[in-house]
């Protein structure tokens, strides 16, 4: 079973992410803001930033579970940070698992490859209950029915 299909039979009932860091990087306030709502609800410890730089600042720093990544931001790309944050030791965070998200998700897959290095992919708006049951399903693996 593929892990798209994994996620959507995830139950309600499995959906902590109690002890779990997450980075957040969007270069909207709000979105910032209502992620990191979201996430923490569930249990979550959020850092939420709006630049790549930041974000790489966060990946040595927090050493985070998950990413979650805007695809446009503002200077680097989310392209640039998922190749940064790829080309890192798996001690230093290279092998985080990251969502990407975007207003032009088929757009982007087709043109930019870079865009594979991002294990779930989200088209804004997204659904928030999807967000979060993506993220447990890539930091708690086994927890999701197989």
């Amino acid at each position: 079973m593929n892990l798209e299909n994994r996620v959507l039979q995830t139950s309600k009932t499995d959906l902590s992410l109690n002890g779990i860091r997450v980075l957040v990087v969007d270069n909207d306030a709000d979105t910032r803001l209502l992620y990191t709502i979201i996430l923490e609800e569930y249990g979550a410890e959020v850092l939420a930033v709006g630049s790549a730089k930041n974000a790489l600042l966060a990946v040595e720093q927090l050493k985070p579970h998950l990413l979650i990544s805007d695809i446009y931001l503002p200077g680097e790309d989310g392209y640039s940070l998922i190749y940064k944050i790829r080309s890192l030791d798996p001690v230093q965070g290279g092998h985080i698992p990251a969502i990407a998200v975007t207003g032009l998700y088929k757009d982007l897959c087709d043109l930019n490859p870079t865009f594979a290095k991002f294990q779930l992919h989200f088209t804004k708006p997204i659904d928030l209950k999807e967000l979060v049951t993506a993220a447990v399903s890539l930091t708690k693996p086994e927890r999701i029915p197989q």
